[in-house]
C-alpha cells in the first residue's frame, strides 16, 4: 500500500487551485501552463481494487516547478517525501529508513511528470467527464499502455481544484481531497532540501 501511496502523493504534490474555464480539460491545460508553486492540506483515501479495504492518511504538501515538492504525512504514521529537482527522498520515521532515486526514474511518464510541466496532449488522452460528487471532472489517460496508471481524474468545484483521483494499473484507487490551497506563493528553497537523519538506513535505488 505504501508504494501506491507514494505514487499517488507524487502526483498530488503538484496540483492546485485554478481559474475556471469553459470545460474541465481547459482548466487542466491552464494549470499546466500557469501554476508554478503552491501549498495545501490534504486527506487521502486509498481503496483496494475490490473496494473492501480502505486506508486514510492526511498531512500537508508544498511544491515549486520544476520537480520540487515536499509531502509531510502526519497521520496515521509520519512520513516525509521530498523532491529536490534531482532526486526523490522518502523518509519513514518509524523504520528510521531513507530511500532515494533519481527523479527521472521516480516520475518517468507518470501524471506527476505531466503536472510538473510535461507535455499534456503529447503524452495523454484528455476527456471531460460527467459531473460527480459536486465536482466537474477532467480525465487524463496515458497514451503509453505499459505504465503504472490507468487514469488520473481531476475534480474542480467552481474555480478551485477539489480532488484528484488516481487509478493504478492494478485497479487500486487513491482519492485526494484538498483544503486551504494557496497558488503561486513564494516557498523557501530550504523546504525542498533533505538530509538523511543521523543513524538512518539509507537505500539508493
Amino acid at each position: 500500500m505504501r508504494r501506491s501511496l507514494f505514487a499517488a502523493i507524487v502526483a498530488a504534490a503538484l496540483t492546485t487551485s485554478l481559474a475556471a474555464s469553459a470545460a474541465p480539460v481547459d482548466t487542466l491545460r491552464e494549470f499546466v501552463r500557469d501554476v508554478k508553486s503552491g501549498h495545501a492540506q490534504f486527506t487521502q483515501t486509498v481503496t483496494s481494487p475490490d473496494g473492501a479495504k480502505k486506508k486514510t492518511s492526511s498531512g500537508s504538501f508544498e511544491f515549486e516547478r520544476p520537480n520540487r515538492f515536499r509531502f509531510a504525512y502526519a497521520k496515521p504514521f509520519e512520513q516525509t517525501i521530498v523532491a529536490d529537482g534531482e532526486k526523490v527522498w522518502i523518509y519513514d520515521r518509524d523504520l528510521n529508513q531513507v530511500s532515494s532515486r533519481r527523479i527521472t526514474q521516480a516520475l518517468g511518464a507518470t501524471p506527476a511528470a505531466l503536472l510538473s510541466g510535461g507535455s499534456l496532449d503529447k503524452d495523454f488522452d484528455l476527456a471531460n467527464l460527467p459531473a460527480r460528487d459536486g465536482f466537474e471532472w477532467a480525465e487524463a489517460k496515458p497514451k503509453a499502455k505499459d505504465g503504472a496508471f490507468q487514469s488520473v481524474r481531476v475534480g474542480f468545484r467552481g474555480k478551485d481544484l477539489a480532488a484528484l483521483e488516481i487509478i493504478d494499473s492494478f485497479g487500486q484507487k487513491s482519492l485526494l481531497r484538498f483544503d486551504a490551497f494557496a497558488a503561486n506563493t513564494p516557498i523557501s528553497t530550504e523546504t525542498f532540501r533533505f538530509t538523511p537523519p543521523a543513524g538512518a538506513d539509507v537505500i539508493e535505488q
